[in-house]
C-alpha cells in the first residue's frame, strides 16, 4: 500500500490549523506583478500584443489576430468528432444547469404598497460578457457551460469565450450552446483583451470564470474598468463526517486535490478511528491515480483530517473556514451553515456531482470569500432596476418625511422640488 500523504491534526493545535488555513489564501501580488505589464502592453498595442501573448504562451501558431477566432464550422466540425456520450452528457448537464438558472432568475413585479405610490423593479441583462475558460492540464467544457448557460438565461445578448489551446472537447460545448465569439487566448492577455478590447476583440461589460494565479491576479486589476464576479484562487473543499464510508471519503478528498498542488482538501471528524481508517483509504486508492496527478503533492501541502470535539467545533471551524465547497451528513443542520460557496448534503451528493450536471453552479468563491456571497449564478448577468410612481395623494402623504430629512441633511433645493408640487 503506497503511503497515505495526508496528516491527522487535532483542532486543539491551533498554530498548525491557522497554517493549514492561512495557505489557502496565497497572496496574488507576485502574480500581479507580471500580470500588470501584460495588461499594460494589450491596452496600449492591442492585437500585436494579443498576438505576440498567444504565440509565446497559448501555443497559438498563426501571425494575425483574425486566426485567433474560432469559426462556427470548427466548433460543428468538434461536435461531430467527439464521443456521442460525451455529446449526451453535455445535452443532459445543459438541461440541468439550465432549468437550475430559470429557477434563480428574479422576477419583475409591481405593487401599490400604500394609497398613491406604486413601487417594483425590472430586470435587464448585461449587455456583453466575457467566459474565460482555462486551458491547462485538463480541458473544462464544464466550466464553459457553468459561465455561459447563466449568462444566456439571464439575455445577455453578446457572450464571448476565451481559452487558450481549446480542446475539442469546449469547441463541442461551445457549439452545443450556440456560442458565436470564441477565440484561442488565455492567461492576462485573454483578461486584458475582454477589458479593454482590441480590433479582433470588443470588451465586454463584466469578466467570469476561473484561472490560474495570473488570470486571478489580471482580473484584480481590471476591476476598476470592467466588473468581475470575484476573484478565485486555488480550490478547496471541507467534509464533516461522524461516520461514514471511508473509501467515499478518501475519495472526496483526492477527487479535490487532484485539480492542482495548491488545491486544499480537509475532512473535520470527532472519530480517530474513521480519520484512520480514511488515511489508509486515501493511500490505497492514491497508489492507482495516474502518476501525473497533483493530488498526492496537495495532500501534502494542504490537505488535512482534523480531529474535532464535537459538531458544534465542526459547526464553527467551517463558517470560520468559509469553504468553496462543503459536505455534510444527511441530517447536518442546514440553519447552523453561515459560509460557504455551495453544500452537498448526504452521502450521496458528492462534490463531483455539482462540478458537472446536478444544476448549482461549480464557479464558487474561495479562501474565504463566501463569508461575502456565494457562488456564479444568473443574478451575476442582471441589473435589478427599481421603479417607484407616486400619485399626487402620496406625494402629500410621503412629504413631510422627504422634507424634513432632507433639510436635515442640508440639502434645501431637495426639499423644495416636493413643496413645489404640493403648491401647485
Amino acid at each position: 500500500m503506497k503511503t497515505s500523504p495526508i496528516r491527522i491534526l487535532s483542532s486543539k493545535d491551533t498554530a498548525t490549523l491557522e497554517r493549514v488555513f492561512t495557505r489557502r489564501t496565497q497572496r496574488l501580488e507576485g502574480a500581479e506583478r507580471t500580470a500588470a505589464p501584460i495588461l499594460r502592453a494589450v491596452r496600449r498595442e492591442g492585437d500585436r500584443a494579443l498576438v505576440r501573448y498567444a504565440r509565446k504562451w497559448d501555443g497559438f501558431q498563426g501571425n494575425a489576430a483574425a486566426q485567433l477566432a474560432i469559426t462556427q464550422e470548427q466548433m460543428a466540425a468538434a461536435w461531430k468528432r467527439v464521443p456521442s456520450d460525451f455529446r449526451r452528457a453535455v445535452r443532459a448537464a445543459e438541461r440541468n444547469i439550465r432549468g437550475f438558472c430559470r429557477l434563480q432568475m428574479p422576477r419583475e413585479w409591481s405593487k401599490i404598497t400604500s394609497s398613491g405610490i406604486r413601487v417594483g423593479q425590472l430586470v435587464r441583462p448585461l449587455d456583453s460578457v466575457g467566459c474565460y475558460i482555462p486551458g491547462g492540464r485538463y480541458p473544462l467544457p464544464s466550466t464553459l457551460l457553468m459561465t455561459a448557460i447563466p449568462a444566456q438565461v439571464a439575455g445577455v445578448r453578446r457572450v464571448v469565450v476565451c481559452t487558450p489551446r481549446p480542446a475539442a472537447e469546449i469547441l463541442a460545448t461551445a457549439h452545443a450552446l450556440g456560442i458565436e465569439e470564441l477565440y484561442t487566448v488565455g492567461g492576462a492577455q485573454a483578461v486584458a483583451a475582454l477589458a479593454f478590447g482590441t480590433k479582433t476583440i470588443a470588451p465586454v461589460a463584466k469578466i467570469v470564470g476561473p484561472g490560474n494565479a495570473y488570470v486571478a491576479a489580471a482580473k484584480r486589476l481590471v476591476s476598476r474598468d470592467t466588473a468581475v464576479e470575484f476573484v478565485a484562487g486555488p480550490t478547496e473543499v471541507l467534509v464533516i463526517a461522524a461516520d461514514g464510508n471511508p473509501a467515499w471519503l478518501a475519495a472526496d478528498l483526492l477527487a479535490q486535490a487532484e485539480h492542482d498542488v495548491d488545491a486544499t482538501a480537509l475532512l473535520l471528524t470527532t472519530s480517530e478511528k474513521l480519520a484512520q481508517a480514511v488515511v489508509r483509504a486515501v493511500g490505497e486508492q492514491l497508489a492507482s491515480l495516474p502518476k501525473s496527478s497533483p493530488a498526492g503533492a496537495s495532500l501534502r501541502n494542504n490537505g488535512a483530517i482534523v480531529i474535532v470535539r464535537n459538531r458544534e467545533e465542526a459547526i464553527a471551524l467551517a463558517n470560520r473556514l468559509a469553504p468553496e465547497h462543503l459536505c455534510v451528513p444527511a441530517d447536518f443542520p442546514l440553519d447552523e451553515i453561515e459560509n460557504a460557496g455551495s453544500v452537498f448534503v448526504g452521502a450521496y451528493s458528492p462534490e463531483a456531482a455539482g462540478d458537472y450536471a446536478s444544476g448549482p453552479n461549480h464557479v464558487l468563491p474561495t479562501g474565504g470569500m463566501a463569508r461575502l456571497r456565494g457562488g456564479l449564478s444568473v443574478l451575476d448577468f442582471v441589473k435589478i432596476v427599481s421603479v417607484q410612481q407616486l400619485e399626487p395623494r402620496g406625494l402629500r402623504r410621503l412629504a413631510p418625511t422627504i422634507v424634513s430629512l432632507a433639510r436635515g441633511e442640508g440639502l434645501e433645493a431637495h426639499a423644495r422640488s416636493v413643496e413645489i408640487r404640493l403648491r401647485d
